[in-house]
C-alpha cells in the first residue's frame, strides 16, 4: 500500500520499553513491508514510569499522514493524559482519536487493519473488537 496515505498509530504506555515493544510486536505480525506510521510514546523524557504529553504529541505528529491518527494506551492516567491533549484542541494533529481497546491485542488489530488500507473508523472498530478475543 506504498504511495498511499495510511491511519497513524500511536501506543501510549507508562513504559518506554512496552510501548516499543508491543509496536515492534504489532508490527511483525501484521507482515512483511508493512509500513503503516505508528510511534511508541512510553514514560517520561527522563526515562521514568509515566506518560508524557510532550512525548504523545511529539509521536502523533510523526505519524501523521492527513487521515487520522488512532491513540491507544495501556492504563488510567495515560486515558487522562490523552483525553487533555484532545480537549486543548490544538496539541494532537486533525483526526486524532483516542480508541478504546486492550493495549497489545487492540495495536495488533489497529495496524493490520490500517495496513489494508482501512480508515480511521475502520481501525477504530477493529482495535476495540479486540475486547471480544477470547483465550480459551
Amino acid at each position: 500500500m506504498s504511495g498511499e496515505q495510511q491511519v497513524g498509530i500511536v501506543l501510549v504506555s507508562h513504559s518506554a520499553e512496552l510501548a516499543t515493544a508491543v509496536a515492534a510486536l504489532a508490527r511483525g505480525l501484521a507482515g512483511r513491508g508493512v509500513t503503516v506510521p505508528i510511534a511508541a510514546a512510553g514514560g517520561t523524557p527522563d526515562g521514568g514510569l509515566g506518560t508524557s504529553s510532550e512525548l504523545i504529541t511529539q509521536a502523533a505528529a510523526s505519524v501523521d499522514q492527513g487521515v487520522g491518527v488512532a491513540v491507544l494506551v495501556d492504563l488510567g492516567s495515560a486515558v487522562l493524559t490523552v483525553k487533555s491533549l484532545l480537549a486543548e484542541g490544538d496539541e494532537l494533529p486533525e483526526g486524532t482519536r483516542l480508541v478504546d481497546a486492550p493495549f497489545v491485542e487492540g495495536a495488533v488489530a489497529a495496524v493490520v487493519t490500517a495496513s489494508a488500507g482501512g480508515d480511521l473508523d475502520a481501525v477504530e472498530a477493529a482495535a476495540s473488537e479486540a475486547y471480544g478475543y477470547r483465550k480459551q
